[in-house]
Order: structure tokens, then C-alpha cells, then sequence
């Protein structure tokens, strides 16, 4: 009896093994933690100083699998590296770490001149990805502008970028709908938290999503824009107004400008149109004394020299 069941037991084995490597071959995979627990980067870093000698300029960059190449840069303080201004400053051999909670990187090298270069190992960080899972930004499967990349070269992002369980946390608290895991990079490359997220829903955006907070973060859209955008007389505008405003520099004084020369009843469009083609109020007093309507369009037509050509050729 003893010997009949060693024999199963063991057929039991080889079955189980059997199996699992059968699975293996055809793709398929048992459900569990993420299969990353400490997969290591390797790779090459080169640095310089930024102009006030404040920061340091750290790119990283390594060869992929297909001969091509992921890089990546950022501005570091001296205190996240273990280093100092004057070890960069001065050179020589240096080794300095970046500890982050998606995992850490080791560097060696060295500087000269206030710059330097030397390779990096990544090593990420297991735990954190469960703890992102649980909160439902899943790195395995939510990959979106990544989708092309490893799953530990999104980890390594996550690393540089100091993407949190705390940032996770602060916007889902925002209340900004479905967030995923490419917006968690938005977030931290653009100082998006959700004070700002909650500032600009008081301020009658409440439907933004996570590109629309890029775009005000890009074109500096905050509260106090928005009331300046109202008391220059464009209340209740257009988020997009609001960036077209912000790109073409239209301030207080430049409407002021316009509107002591007549033009009071404008759109945002109309105000835009004028920033565009350079009309301001000494080219309005100049058009009018020429018999030129007060109007944007015909305004715009006489900066391009359109009312100039017609009359030449009714001449």
C-alpha cells in the first residue's frame, strides 16, 4: 500500500508539472502578484548642473532589446541623490542613489567640470505595484501612452517621476472620476494635485478631465486667472478660451488699449485676432484716420494690406 501511494504521489508531481509547463507554452499564466518582484534595469547616466547651480540635470538612458533606446531626464536636488553641490563641483568618483517608493536606483561614476556620467541599476519595487492595484491603477494592464513599454520600464518612470501611494491617494480624494495609470505620470511631471483639481471645479470647471489640467498647468490657468479673464469683461468663458487668452497674451492693459480706441464689444476670438496680426491701439488711431471702418475684420484686412490692394485696383 505504502509503495501504490509513492507511486501517485509521484504521478501527481509529474502531473502538476506537466501542466504548468503546458500553460507556459501556450501563454498562459496563474493569477497572482505582479511577476516583477525585483526586476533590475541596468544602464548609462550622464548630469551637469543647472544654470544657478541649484539643481542637477540627470538623464538616464539604456539600450531596449530591439537596439533602440529609453531615455529619460529630470532635475534633481543635491539631498534626493546623497550628494552634494560640492562633490559635483569639485569631481572625482561618486556613487549616489535615488530611493523612491516605486523602487531605487544605484549610480556610479564620476564628474569633471560640474559634469559627469557612469551607469545606473533599477531595481524596482514589488509592494508598490499591489499597493497601486488596490487603489486601481494597475501598471500591468493600464498602460496607456506606455503601452509599447515593459512593464519595469514603467516602474522606472514611476521611480524617477517619485510617483506615490500618497499621489495615488490625494487625487482619487479630488473626485475627478476614472483616473489610470498614465495620469498618475501627468500628475507628478505637472504638479497636479487635488488642490489644484478642486480649485479649478470651484471656479466653474467641474467636468476637466486630467489633459485639461495639463493644458492649465502648461498655459498657467489657475483661480486667479479666471477672475482676471472676469474682470476684463469674459465671464463665464470657454476653458478653451481661457488657453487661447493665456497663449496670445491678452492682459488688462491691452484691452483697455483697444477698447479707449473704440472697439468695446469684443469676443475672446476677436481679441485673439488682434494679438495675432499685432494690432494695438496706435495701429487702430492710424486706420481710422485713413477712413478704415472699426471693425476686427476690416482692421485685419487693412494690417494684411487687403483694403489697400482693392482700392489700387479700383483706381
Amino acid at each position: 500500500m505504502t509503495k501504490k501511494i509513492s507511486i501517485l504521489f509521484v504521478l501527481c508531481l509529474a502531473l502538476t508539472a506537466l501542466t504548468a509547463e503546458r500553460r507556459s507554452v501556450i501563454g498562459i499564466t496563474p493569477a497572482g502578484p505582479a511577476s516583477v518582484p525585483q526586476t533590475t534595469l541596468t544602464g548609462d547616466w550622464n548630469a551637469s548642473l543647472v544654470k544657478d547651480n541649484s539643481k542637477l540635470n540627470l538623464n538616464f538612458e539604456r539600450r531596449t532589446e530591439n537596439g533602440g533606446h529609453n531615455q529619460f531626464g529630470h532635475s534633481f536636488e543635491f539631498s534626493e541623490l546623497g550628494l552634494t553641490r560640492e562633490q559635483v563641483q569639485n569631481g572625482g568618483p561618486v556613487s549616489f542613489r535615488l530611493v523612491r517608493e516605486a523602487g531605487t536606483i544605484d549610480c556610479e561614476g564620476s564628474f569633471q567640470n560640474g559634469k559627469g556620467s557612469g551607469t545606473f541599476r533599477f531595481t524596482g519595487n514589488s509592494t508598490f505595484l499591489s499597493a497601486m492595484k488596490s487603489r486601481g491603477f494597475d501598471f500591468e494592464k493600464d498602460r496607456g501612452r506606455y503601452e509599447e513599454r515593459p512593464l519595469e520600464d514603467r516602474l522606472f518612470t514611476a521611480a524617477a517621476l517619485n510617483v506615490t501611494t500618497a499621489l495615488a491617494d490625494d487625487l482619487l480624494s479630488a473626485g475627478f472620476g476614472k483616473l489610470d495609470v498614465s495620469d498618475l505620470f501627468k500628475a507628478a511631471i505637472f504638479k497636479i494635485d487635488s488642490t489644484f483639481m478642486r480649485e479649478m471645479k470651484a471656479t466653474g470647471f467641474p467636468n476637466l478631465d486630467m489633459e485639461d489640467l495639463v493644458k492649465a498647468r502648461i498655459f498657467h490657468i489657475d483661480a486667479q486667472f479666471v477672475r482676471k479673464a472676469a474682470e476684463m469683461g469674459f465671464d463665464k468663458q470657454s476653458f478653451e478660451g481661457l488657453v487661447k487668452m493665456s497663449i496670445f497674451k491678452v492682459t488688462p492693459e491691452f484691452l483697455a488699449e483697444i477698447r479707449t480706441e473704440g472697439l468695446t464689444d469684443l469676443s475672446v476670438e476677436d481679441v485673439v485676432k488682434l494679438r495675432i496680426f499685432h494690432i494695438d491701439g496706435e495701429f487702430i488711431r492710424k486706420a481710422k484716420a485713413e477712413g478704415v471702418p472699426l471693425n476686427v475684420e476690416r482692421l485685419v484686412q487693412r494690417k494684411l494690406g487687403v483694403e489697400r490692394a482693392a482700392r489700387r485696383v479700383v483706381i
